[in-house]
């Protein structure tokens, strides 16, 4: 066969190419990672007793608030990352406005306080659960979304991890959220936030040997 029937021969045999594959598969492992969190979380700890009362519901929604505010653009991130060249299109500082957010919240909340409740409020009964059981519940979502990005062809591949990390993070939050009895903004804003961000160091840490392709 000549090279210009090859050519031919090739060129009439091209199938479109689905711009909407890389989004559906990137939007169902951040679905697979957030169940898989949440059925971690139902195992090990279980949901809050209390969960139903107006105090708990109320600060739940704070949580999930905080952490899905992550979680959404952190997928939608991900997805332009995992495109080759996708990090030229993308200002990652956006992600800490819901950080910034929260802290403000925290320390207004903390100024509104008297000085004597302020250790229990930044404390809490579970911070040490809490630092350790959002980096390890992490552990899952965060192999569920390698898994999925590496499929693609990602060429940041520090950023693409640490923005992997983050979500993975977010998401972890998110579950354990469901658990956490602790309620006051500034314990949010200080383990849940510092959580997220180790995290995002760890995902940043091993993205390049792990998506390496």
């Amino acid at each position: 066969m000549k090279t210009d029937e090859l050519i031919t021969f090739l060129s009439t045999r091209v199938e479109p190419v689905d711009r909407r594959q890389l989004v559906r598969s990137i939007a169902l492992g951040a679905g697979i990672a957030a169940a898989a969190a949440i059925a971690v979380m139902l195992a090990v700890f279980g949901p809050r007793t209390d969960a139903w009362e107006a105090h708990a519901v109320a600060y739940l929604l704070l949580k999930l608030l905080f952490t899905i505010g992550i979680v959404v653009p952190g997928t939608i991130y991900l997805i332009r990352l995992a495109r080759p060249g996708g990090e030229h299109r993308l200002r990652s500082a956006l992600l800490a406005l819901p950080f910034l957010a929260v802290i403000l919240l925290g320390a207004v909340s903390l100024c509104l306080a008297p000085i004597a409740h302020w250790n229990r409020m930044i404390v809490g009964n579970q911070w040490l659960e809490c630092l350790l059981s959002i980096p390890l519940i992490a552990v899952v979502p965060f192999a569920i979304l390698v898994w999925v990005v590496r499929k693609a062809a990602p060429t940041d591949l520090a950023r693409t991890g640490a923005h992997i990390g983050l979500t993975a993070g977010a998401i972890s939050a998110t579950g354990y959220a469901l658990h956490c009895v602790d309620d006051s903004l500034p314990f949010i804003a200080l383990w849940y936030g510092a959580t997220i961000a180790l995290c995002t160091l760890v995902g940043a840490k091993f993205g390049p040997r792990l998506l390496r392709w």
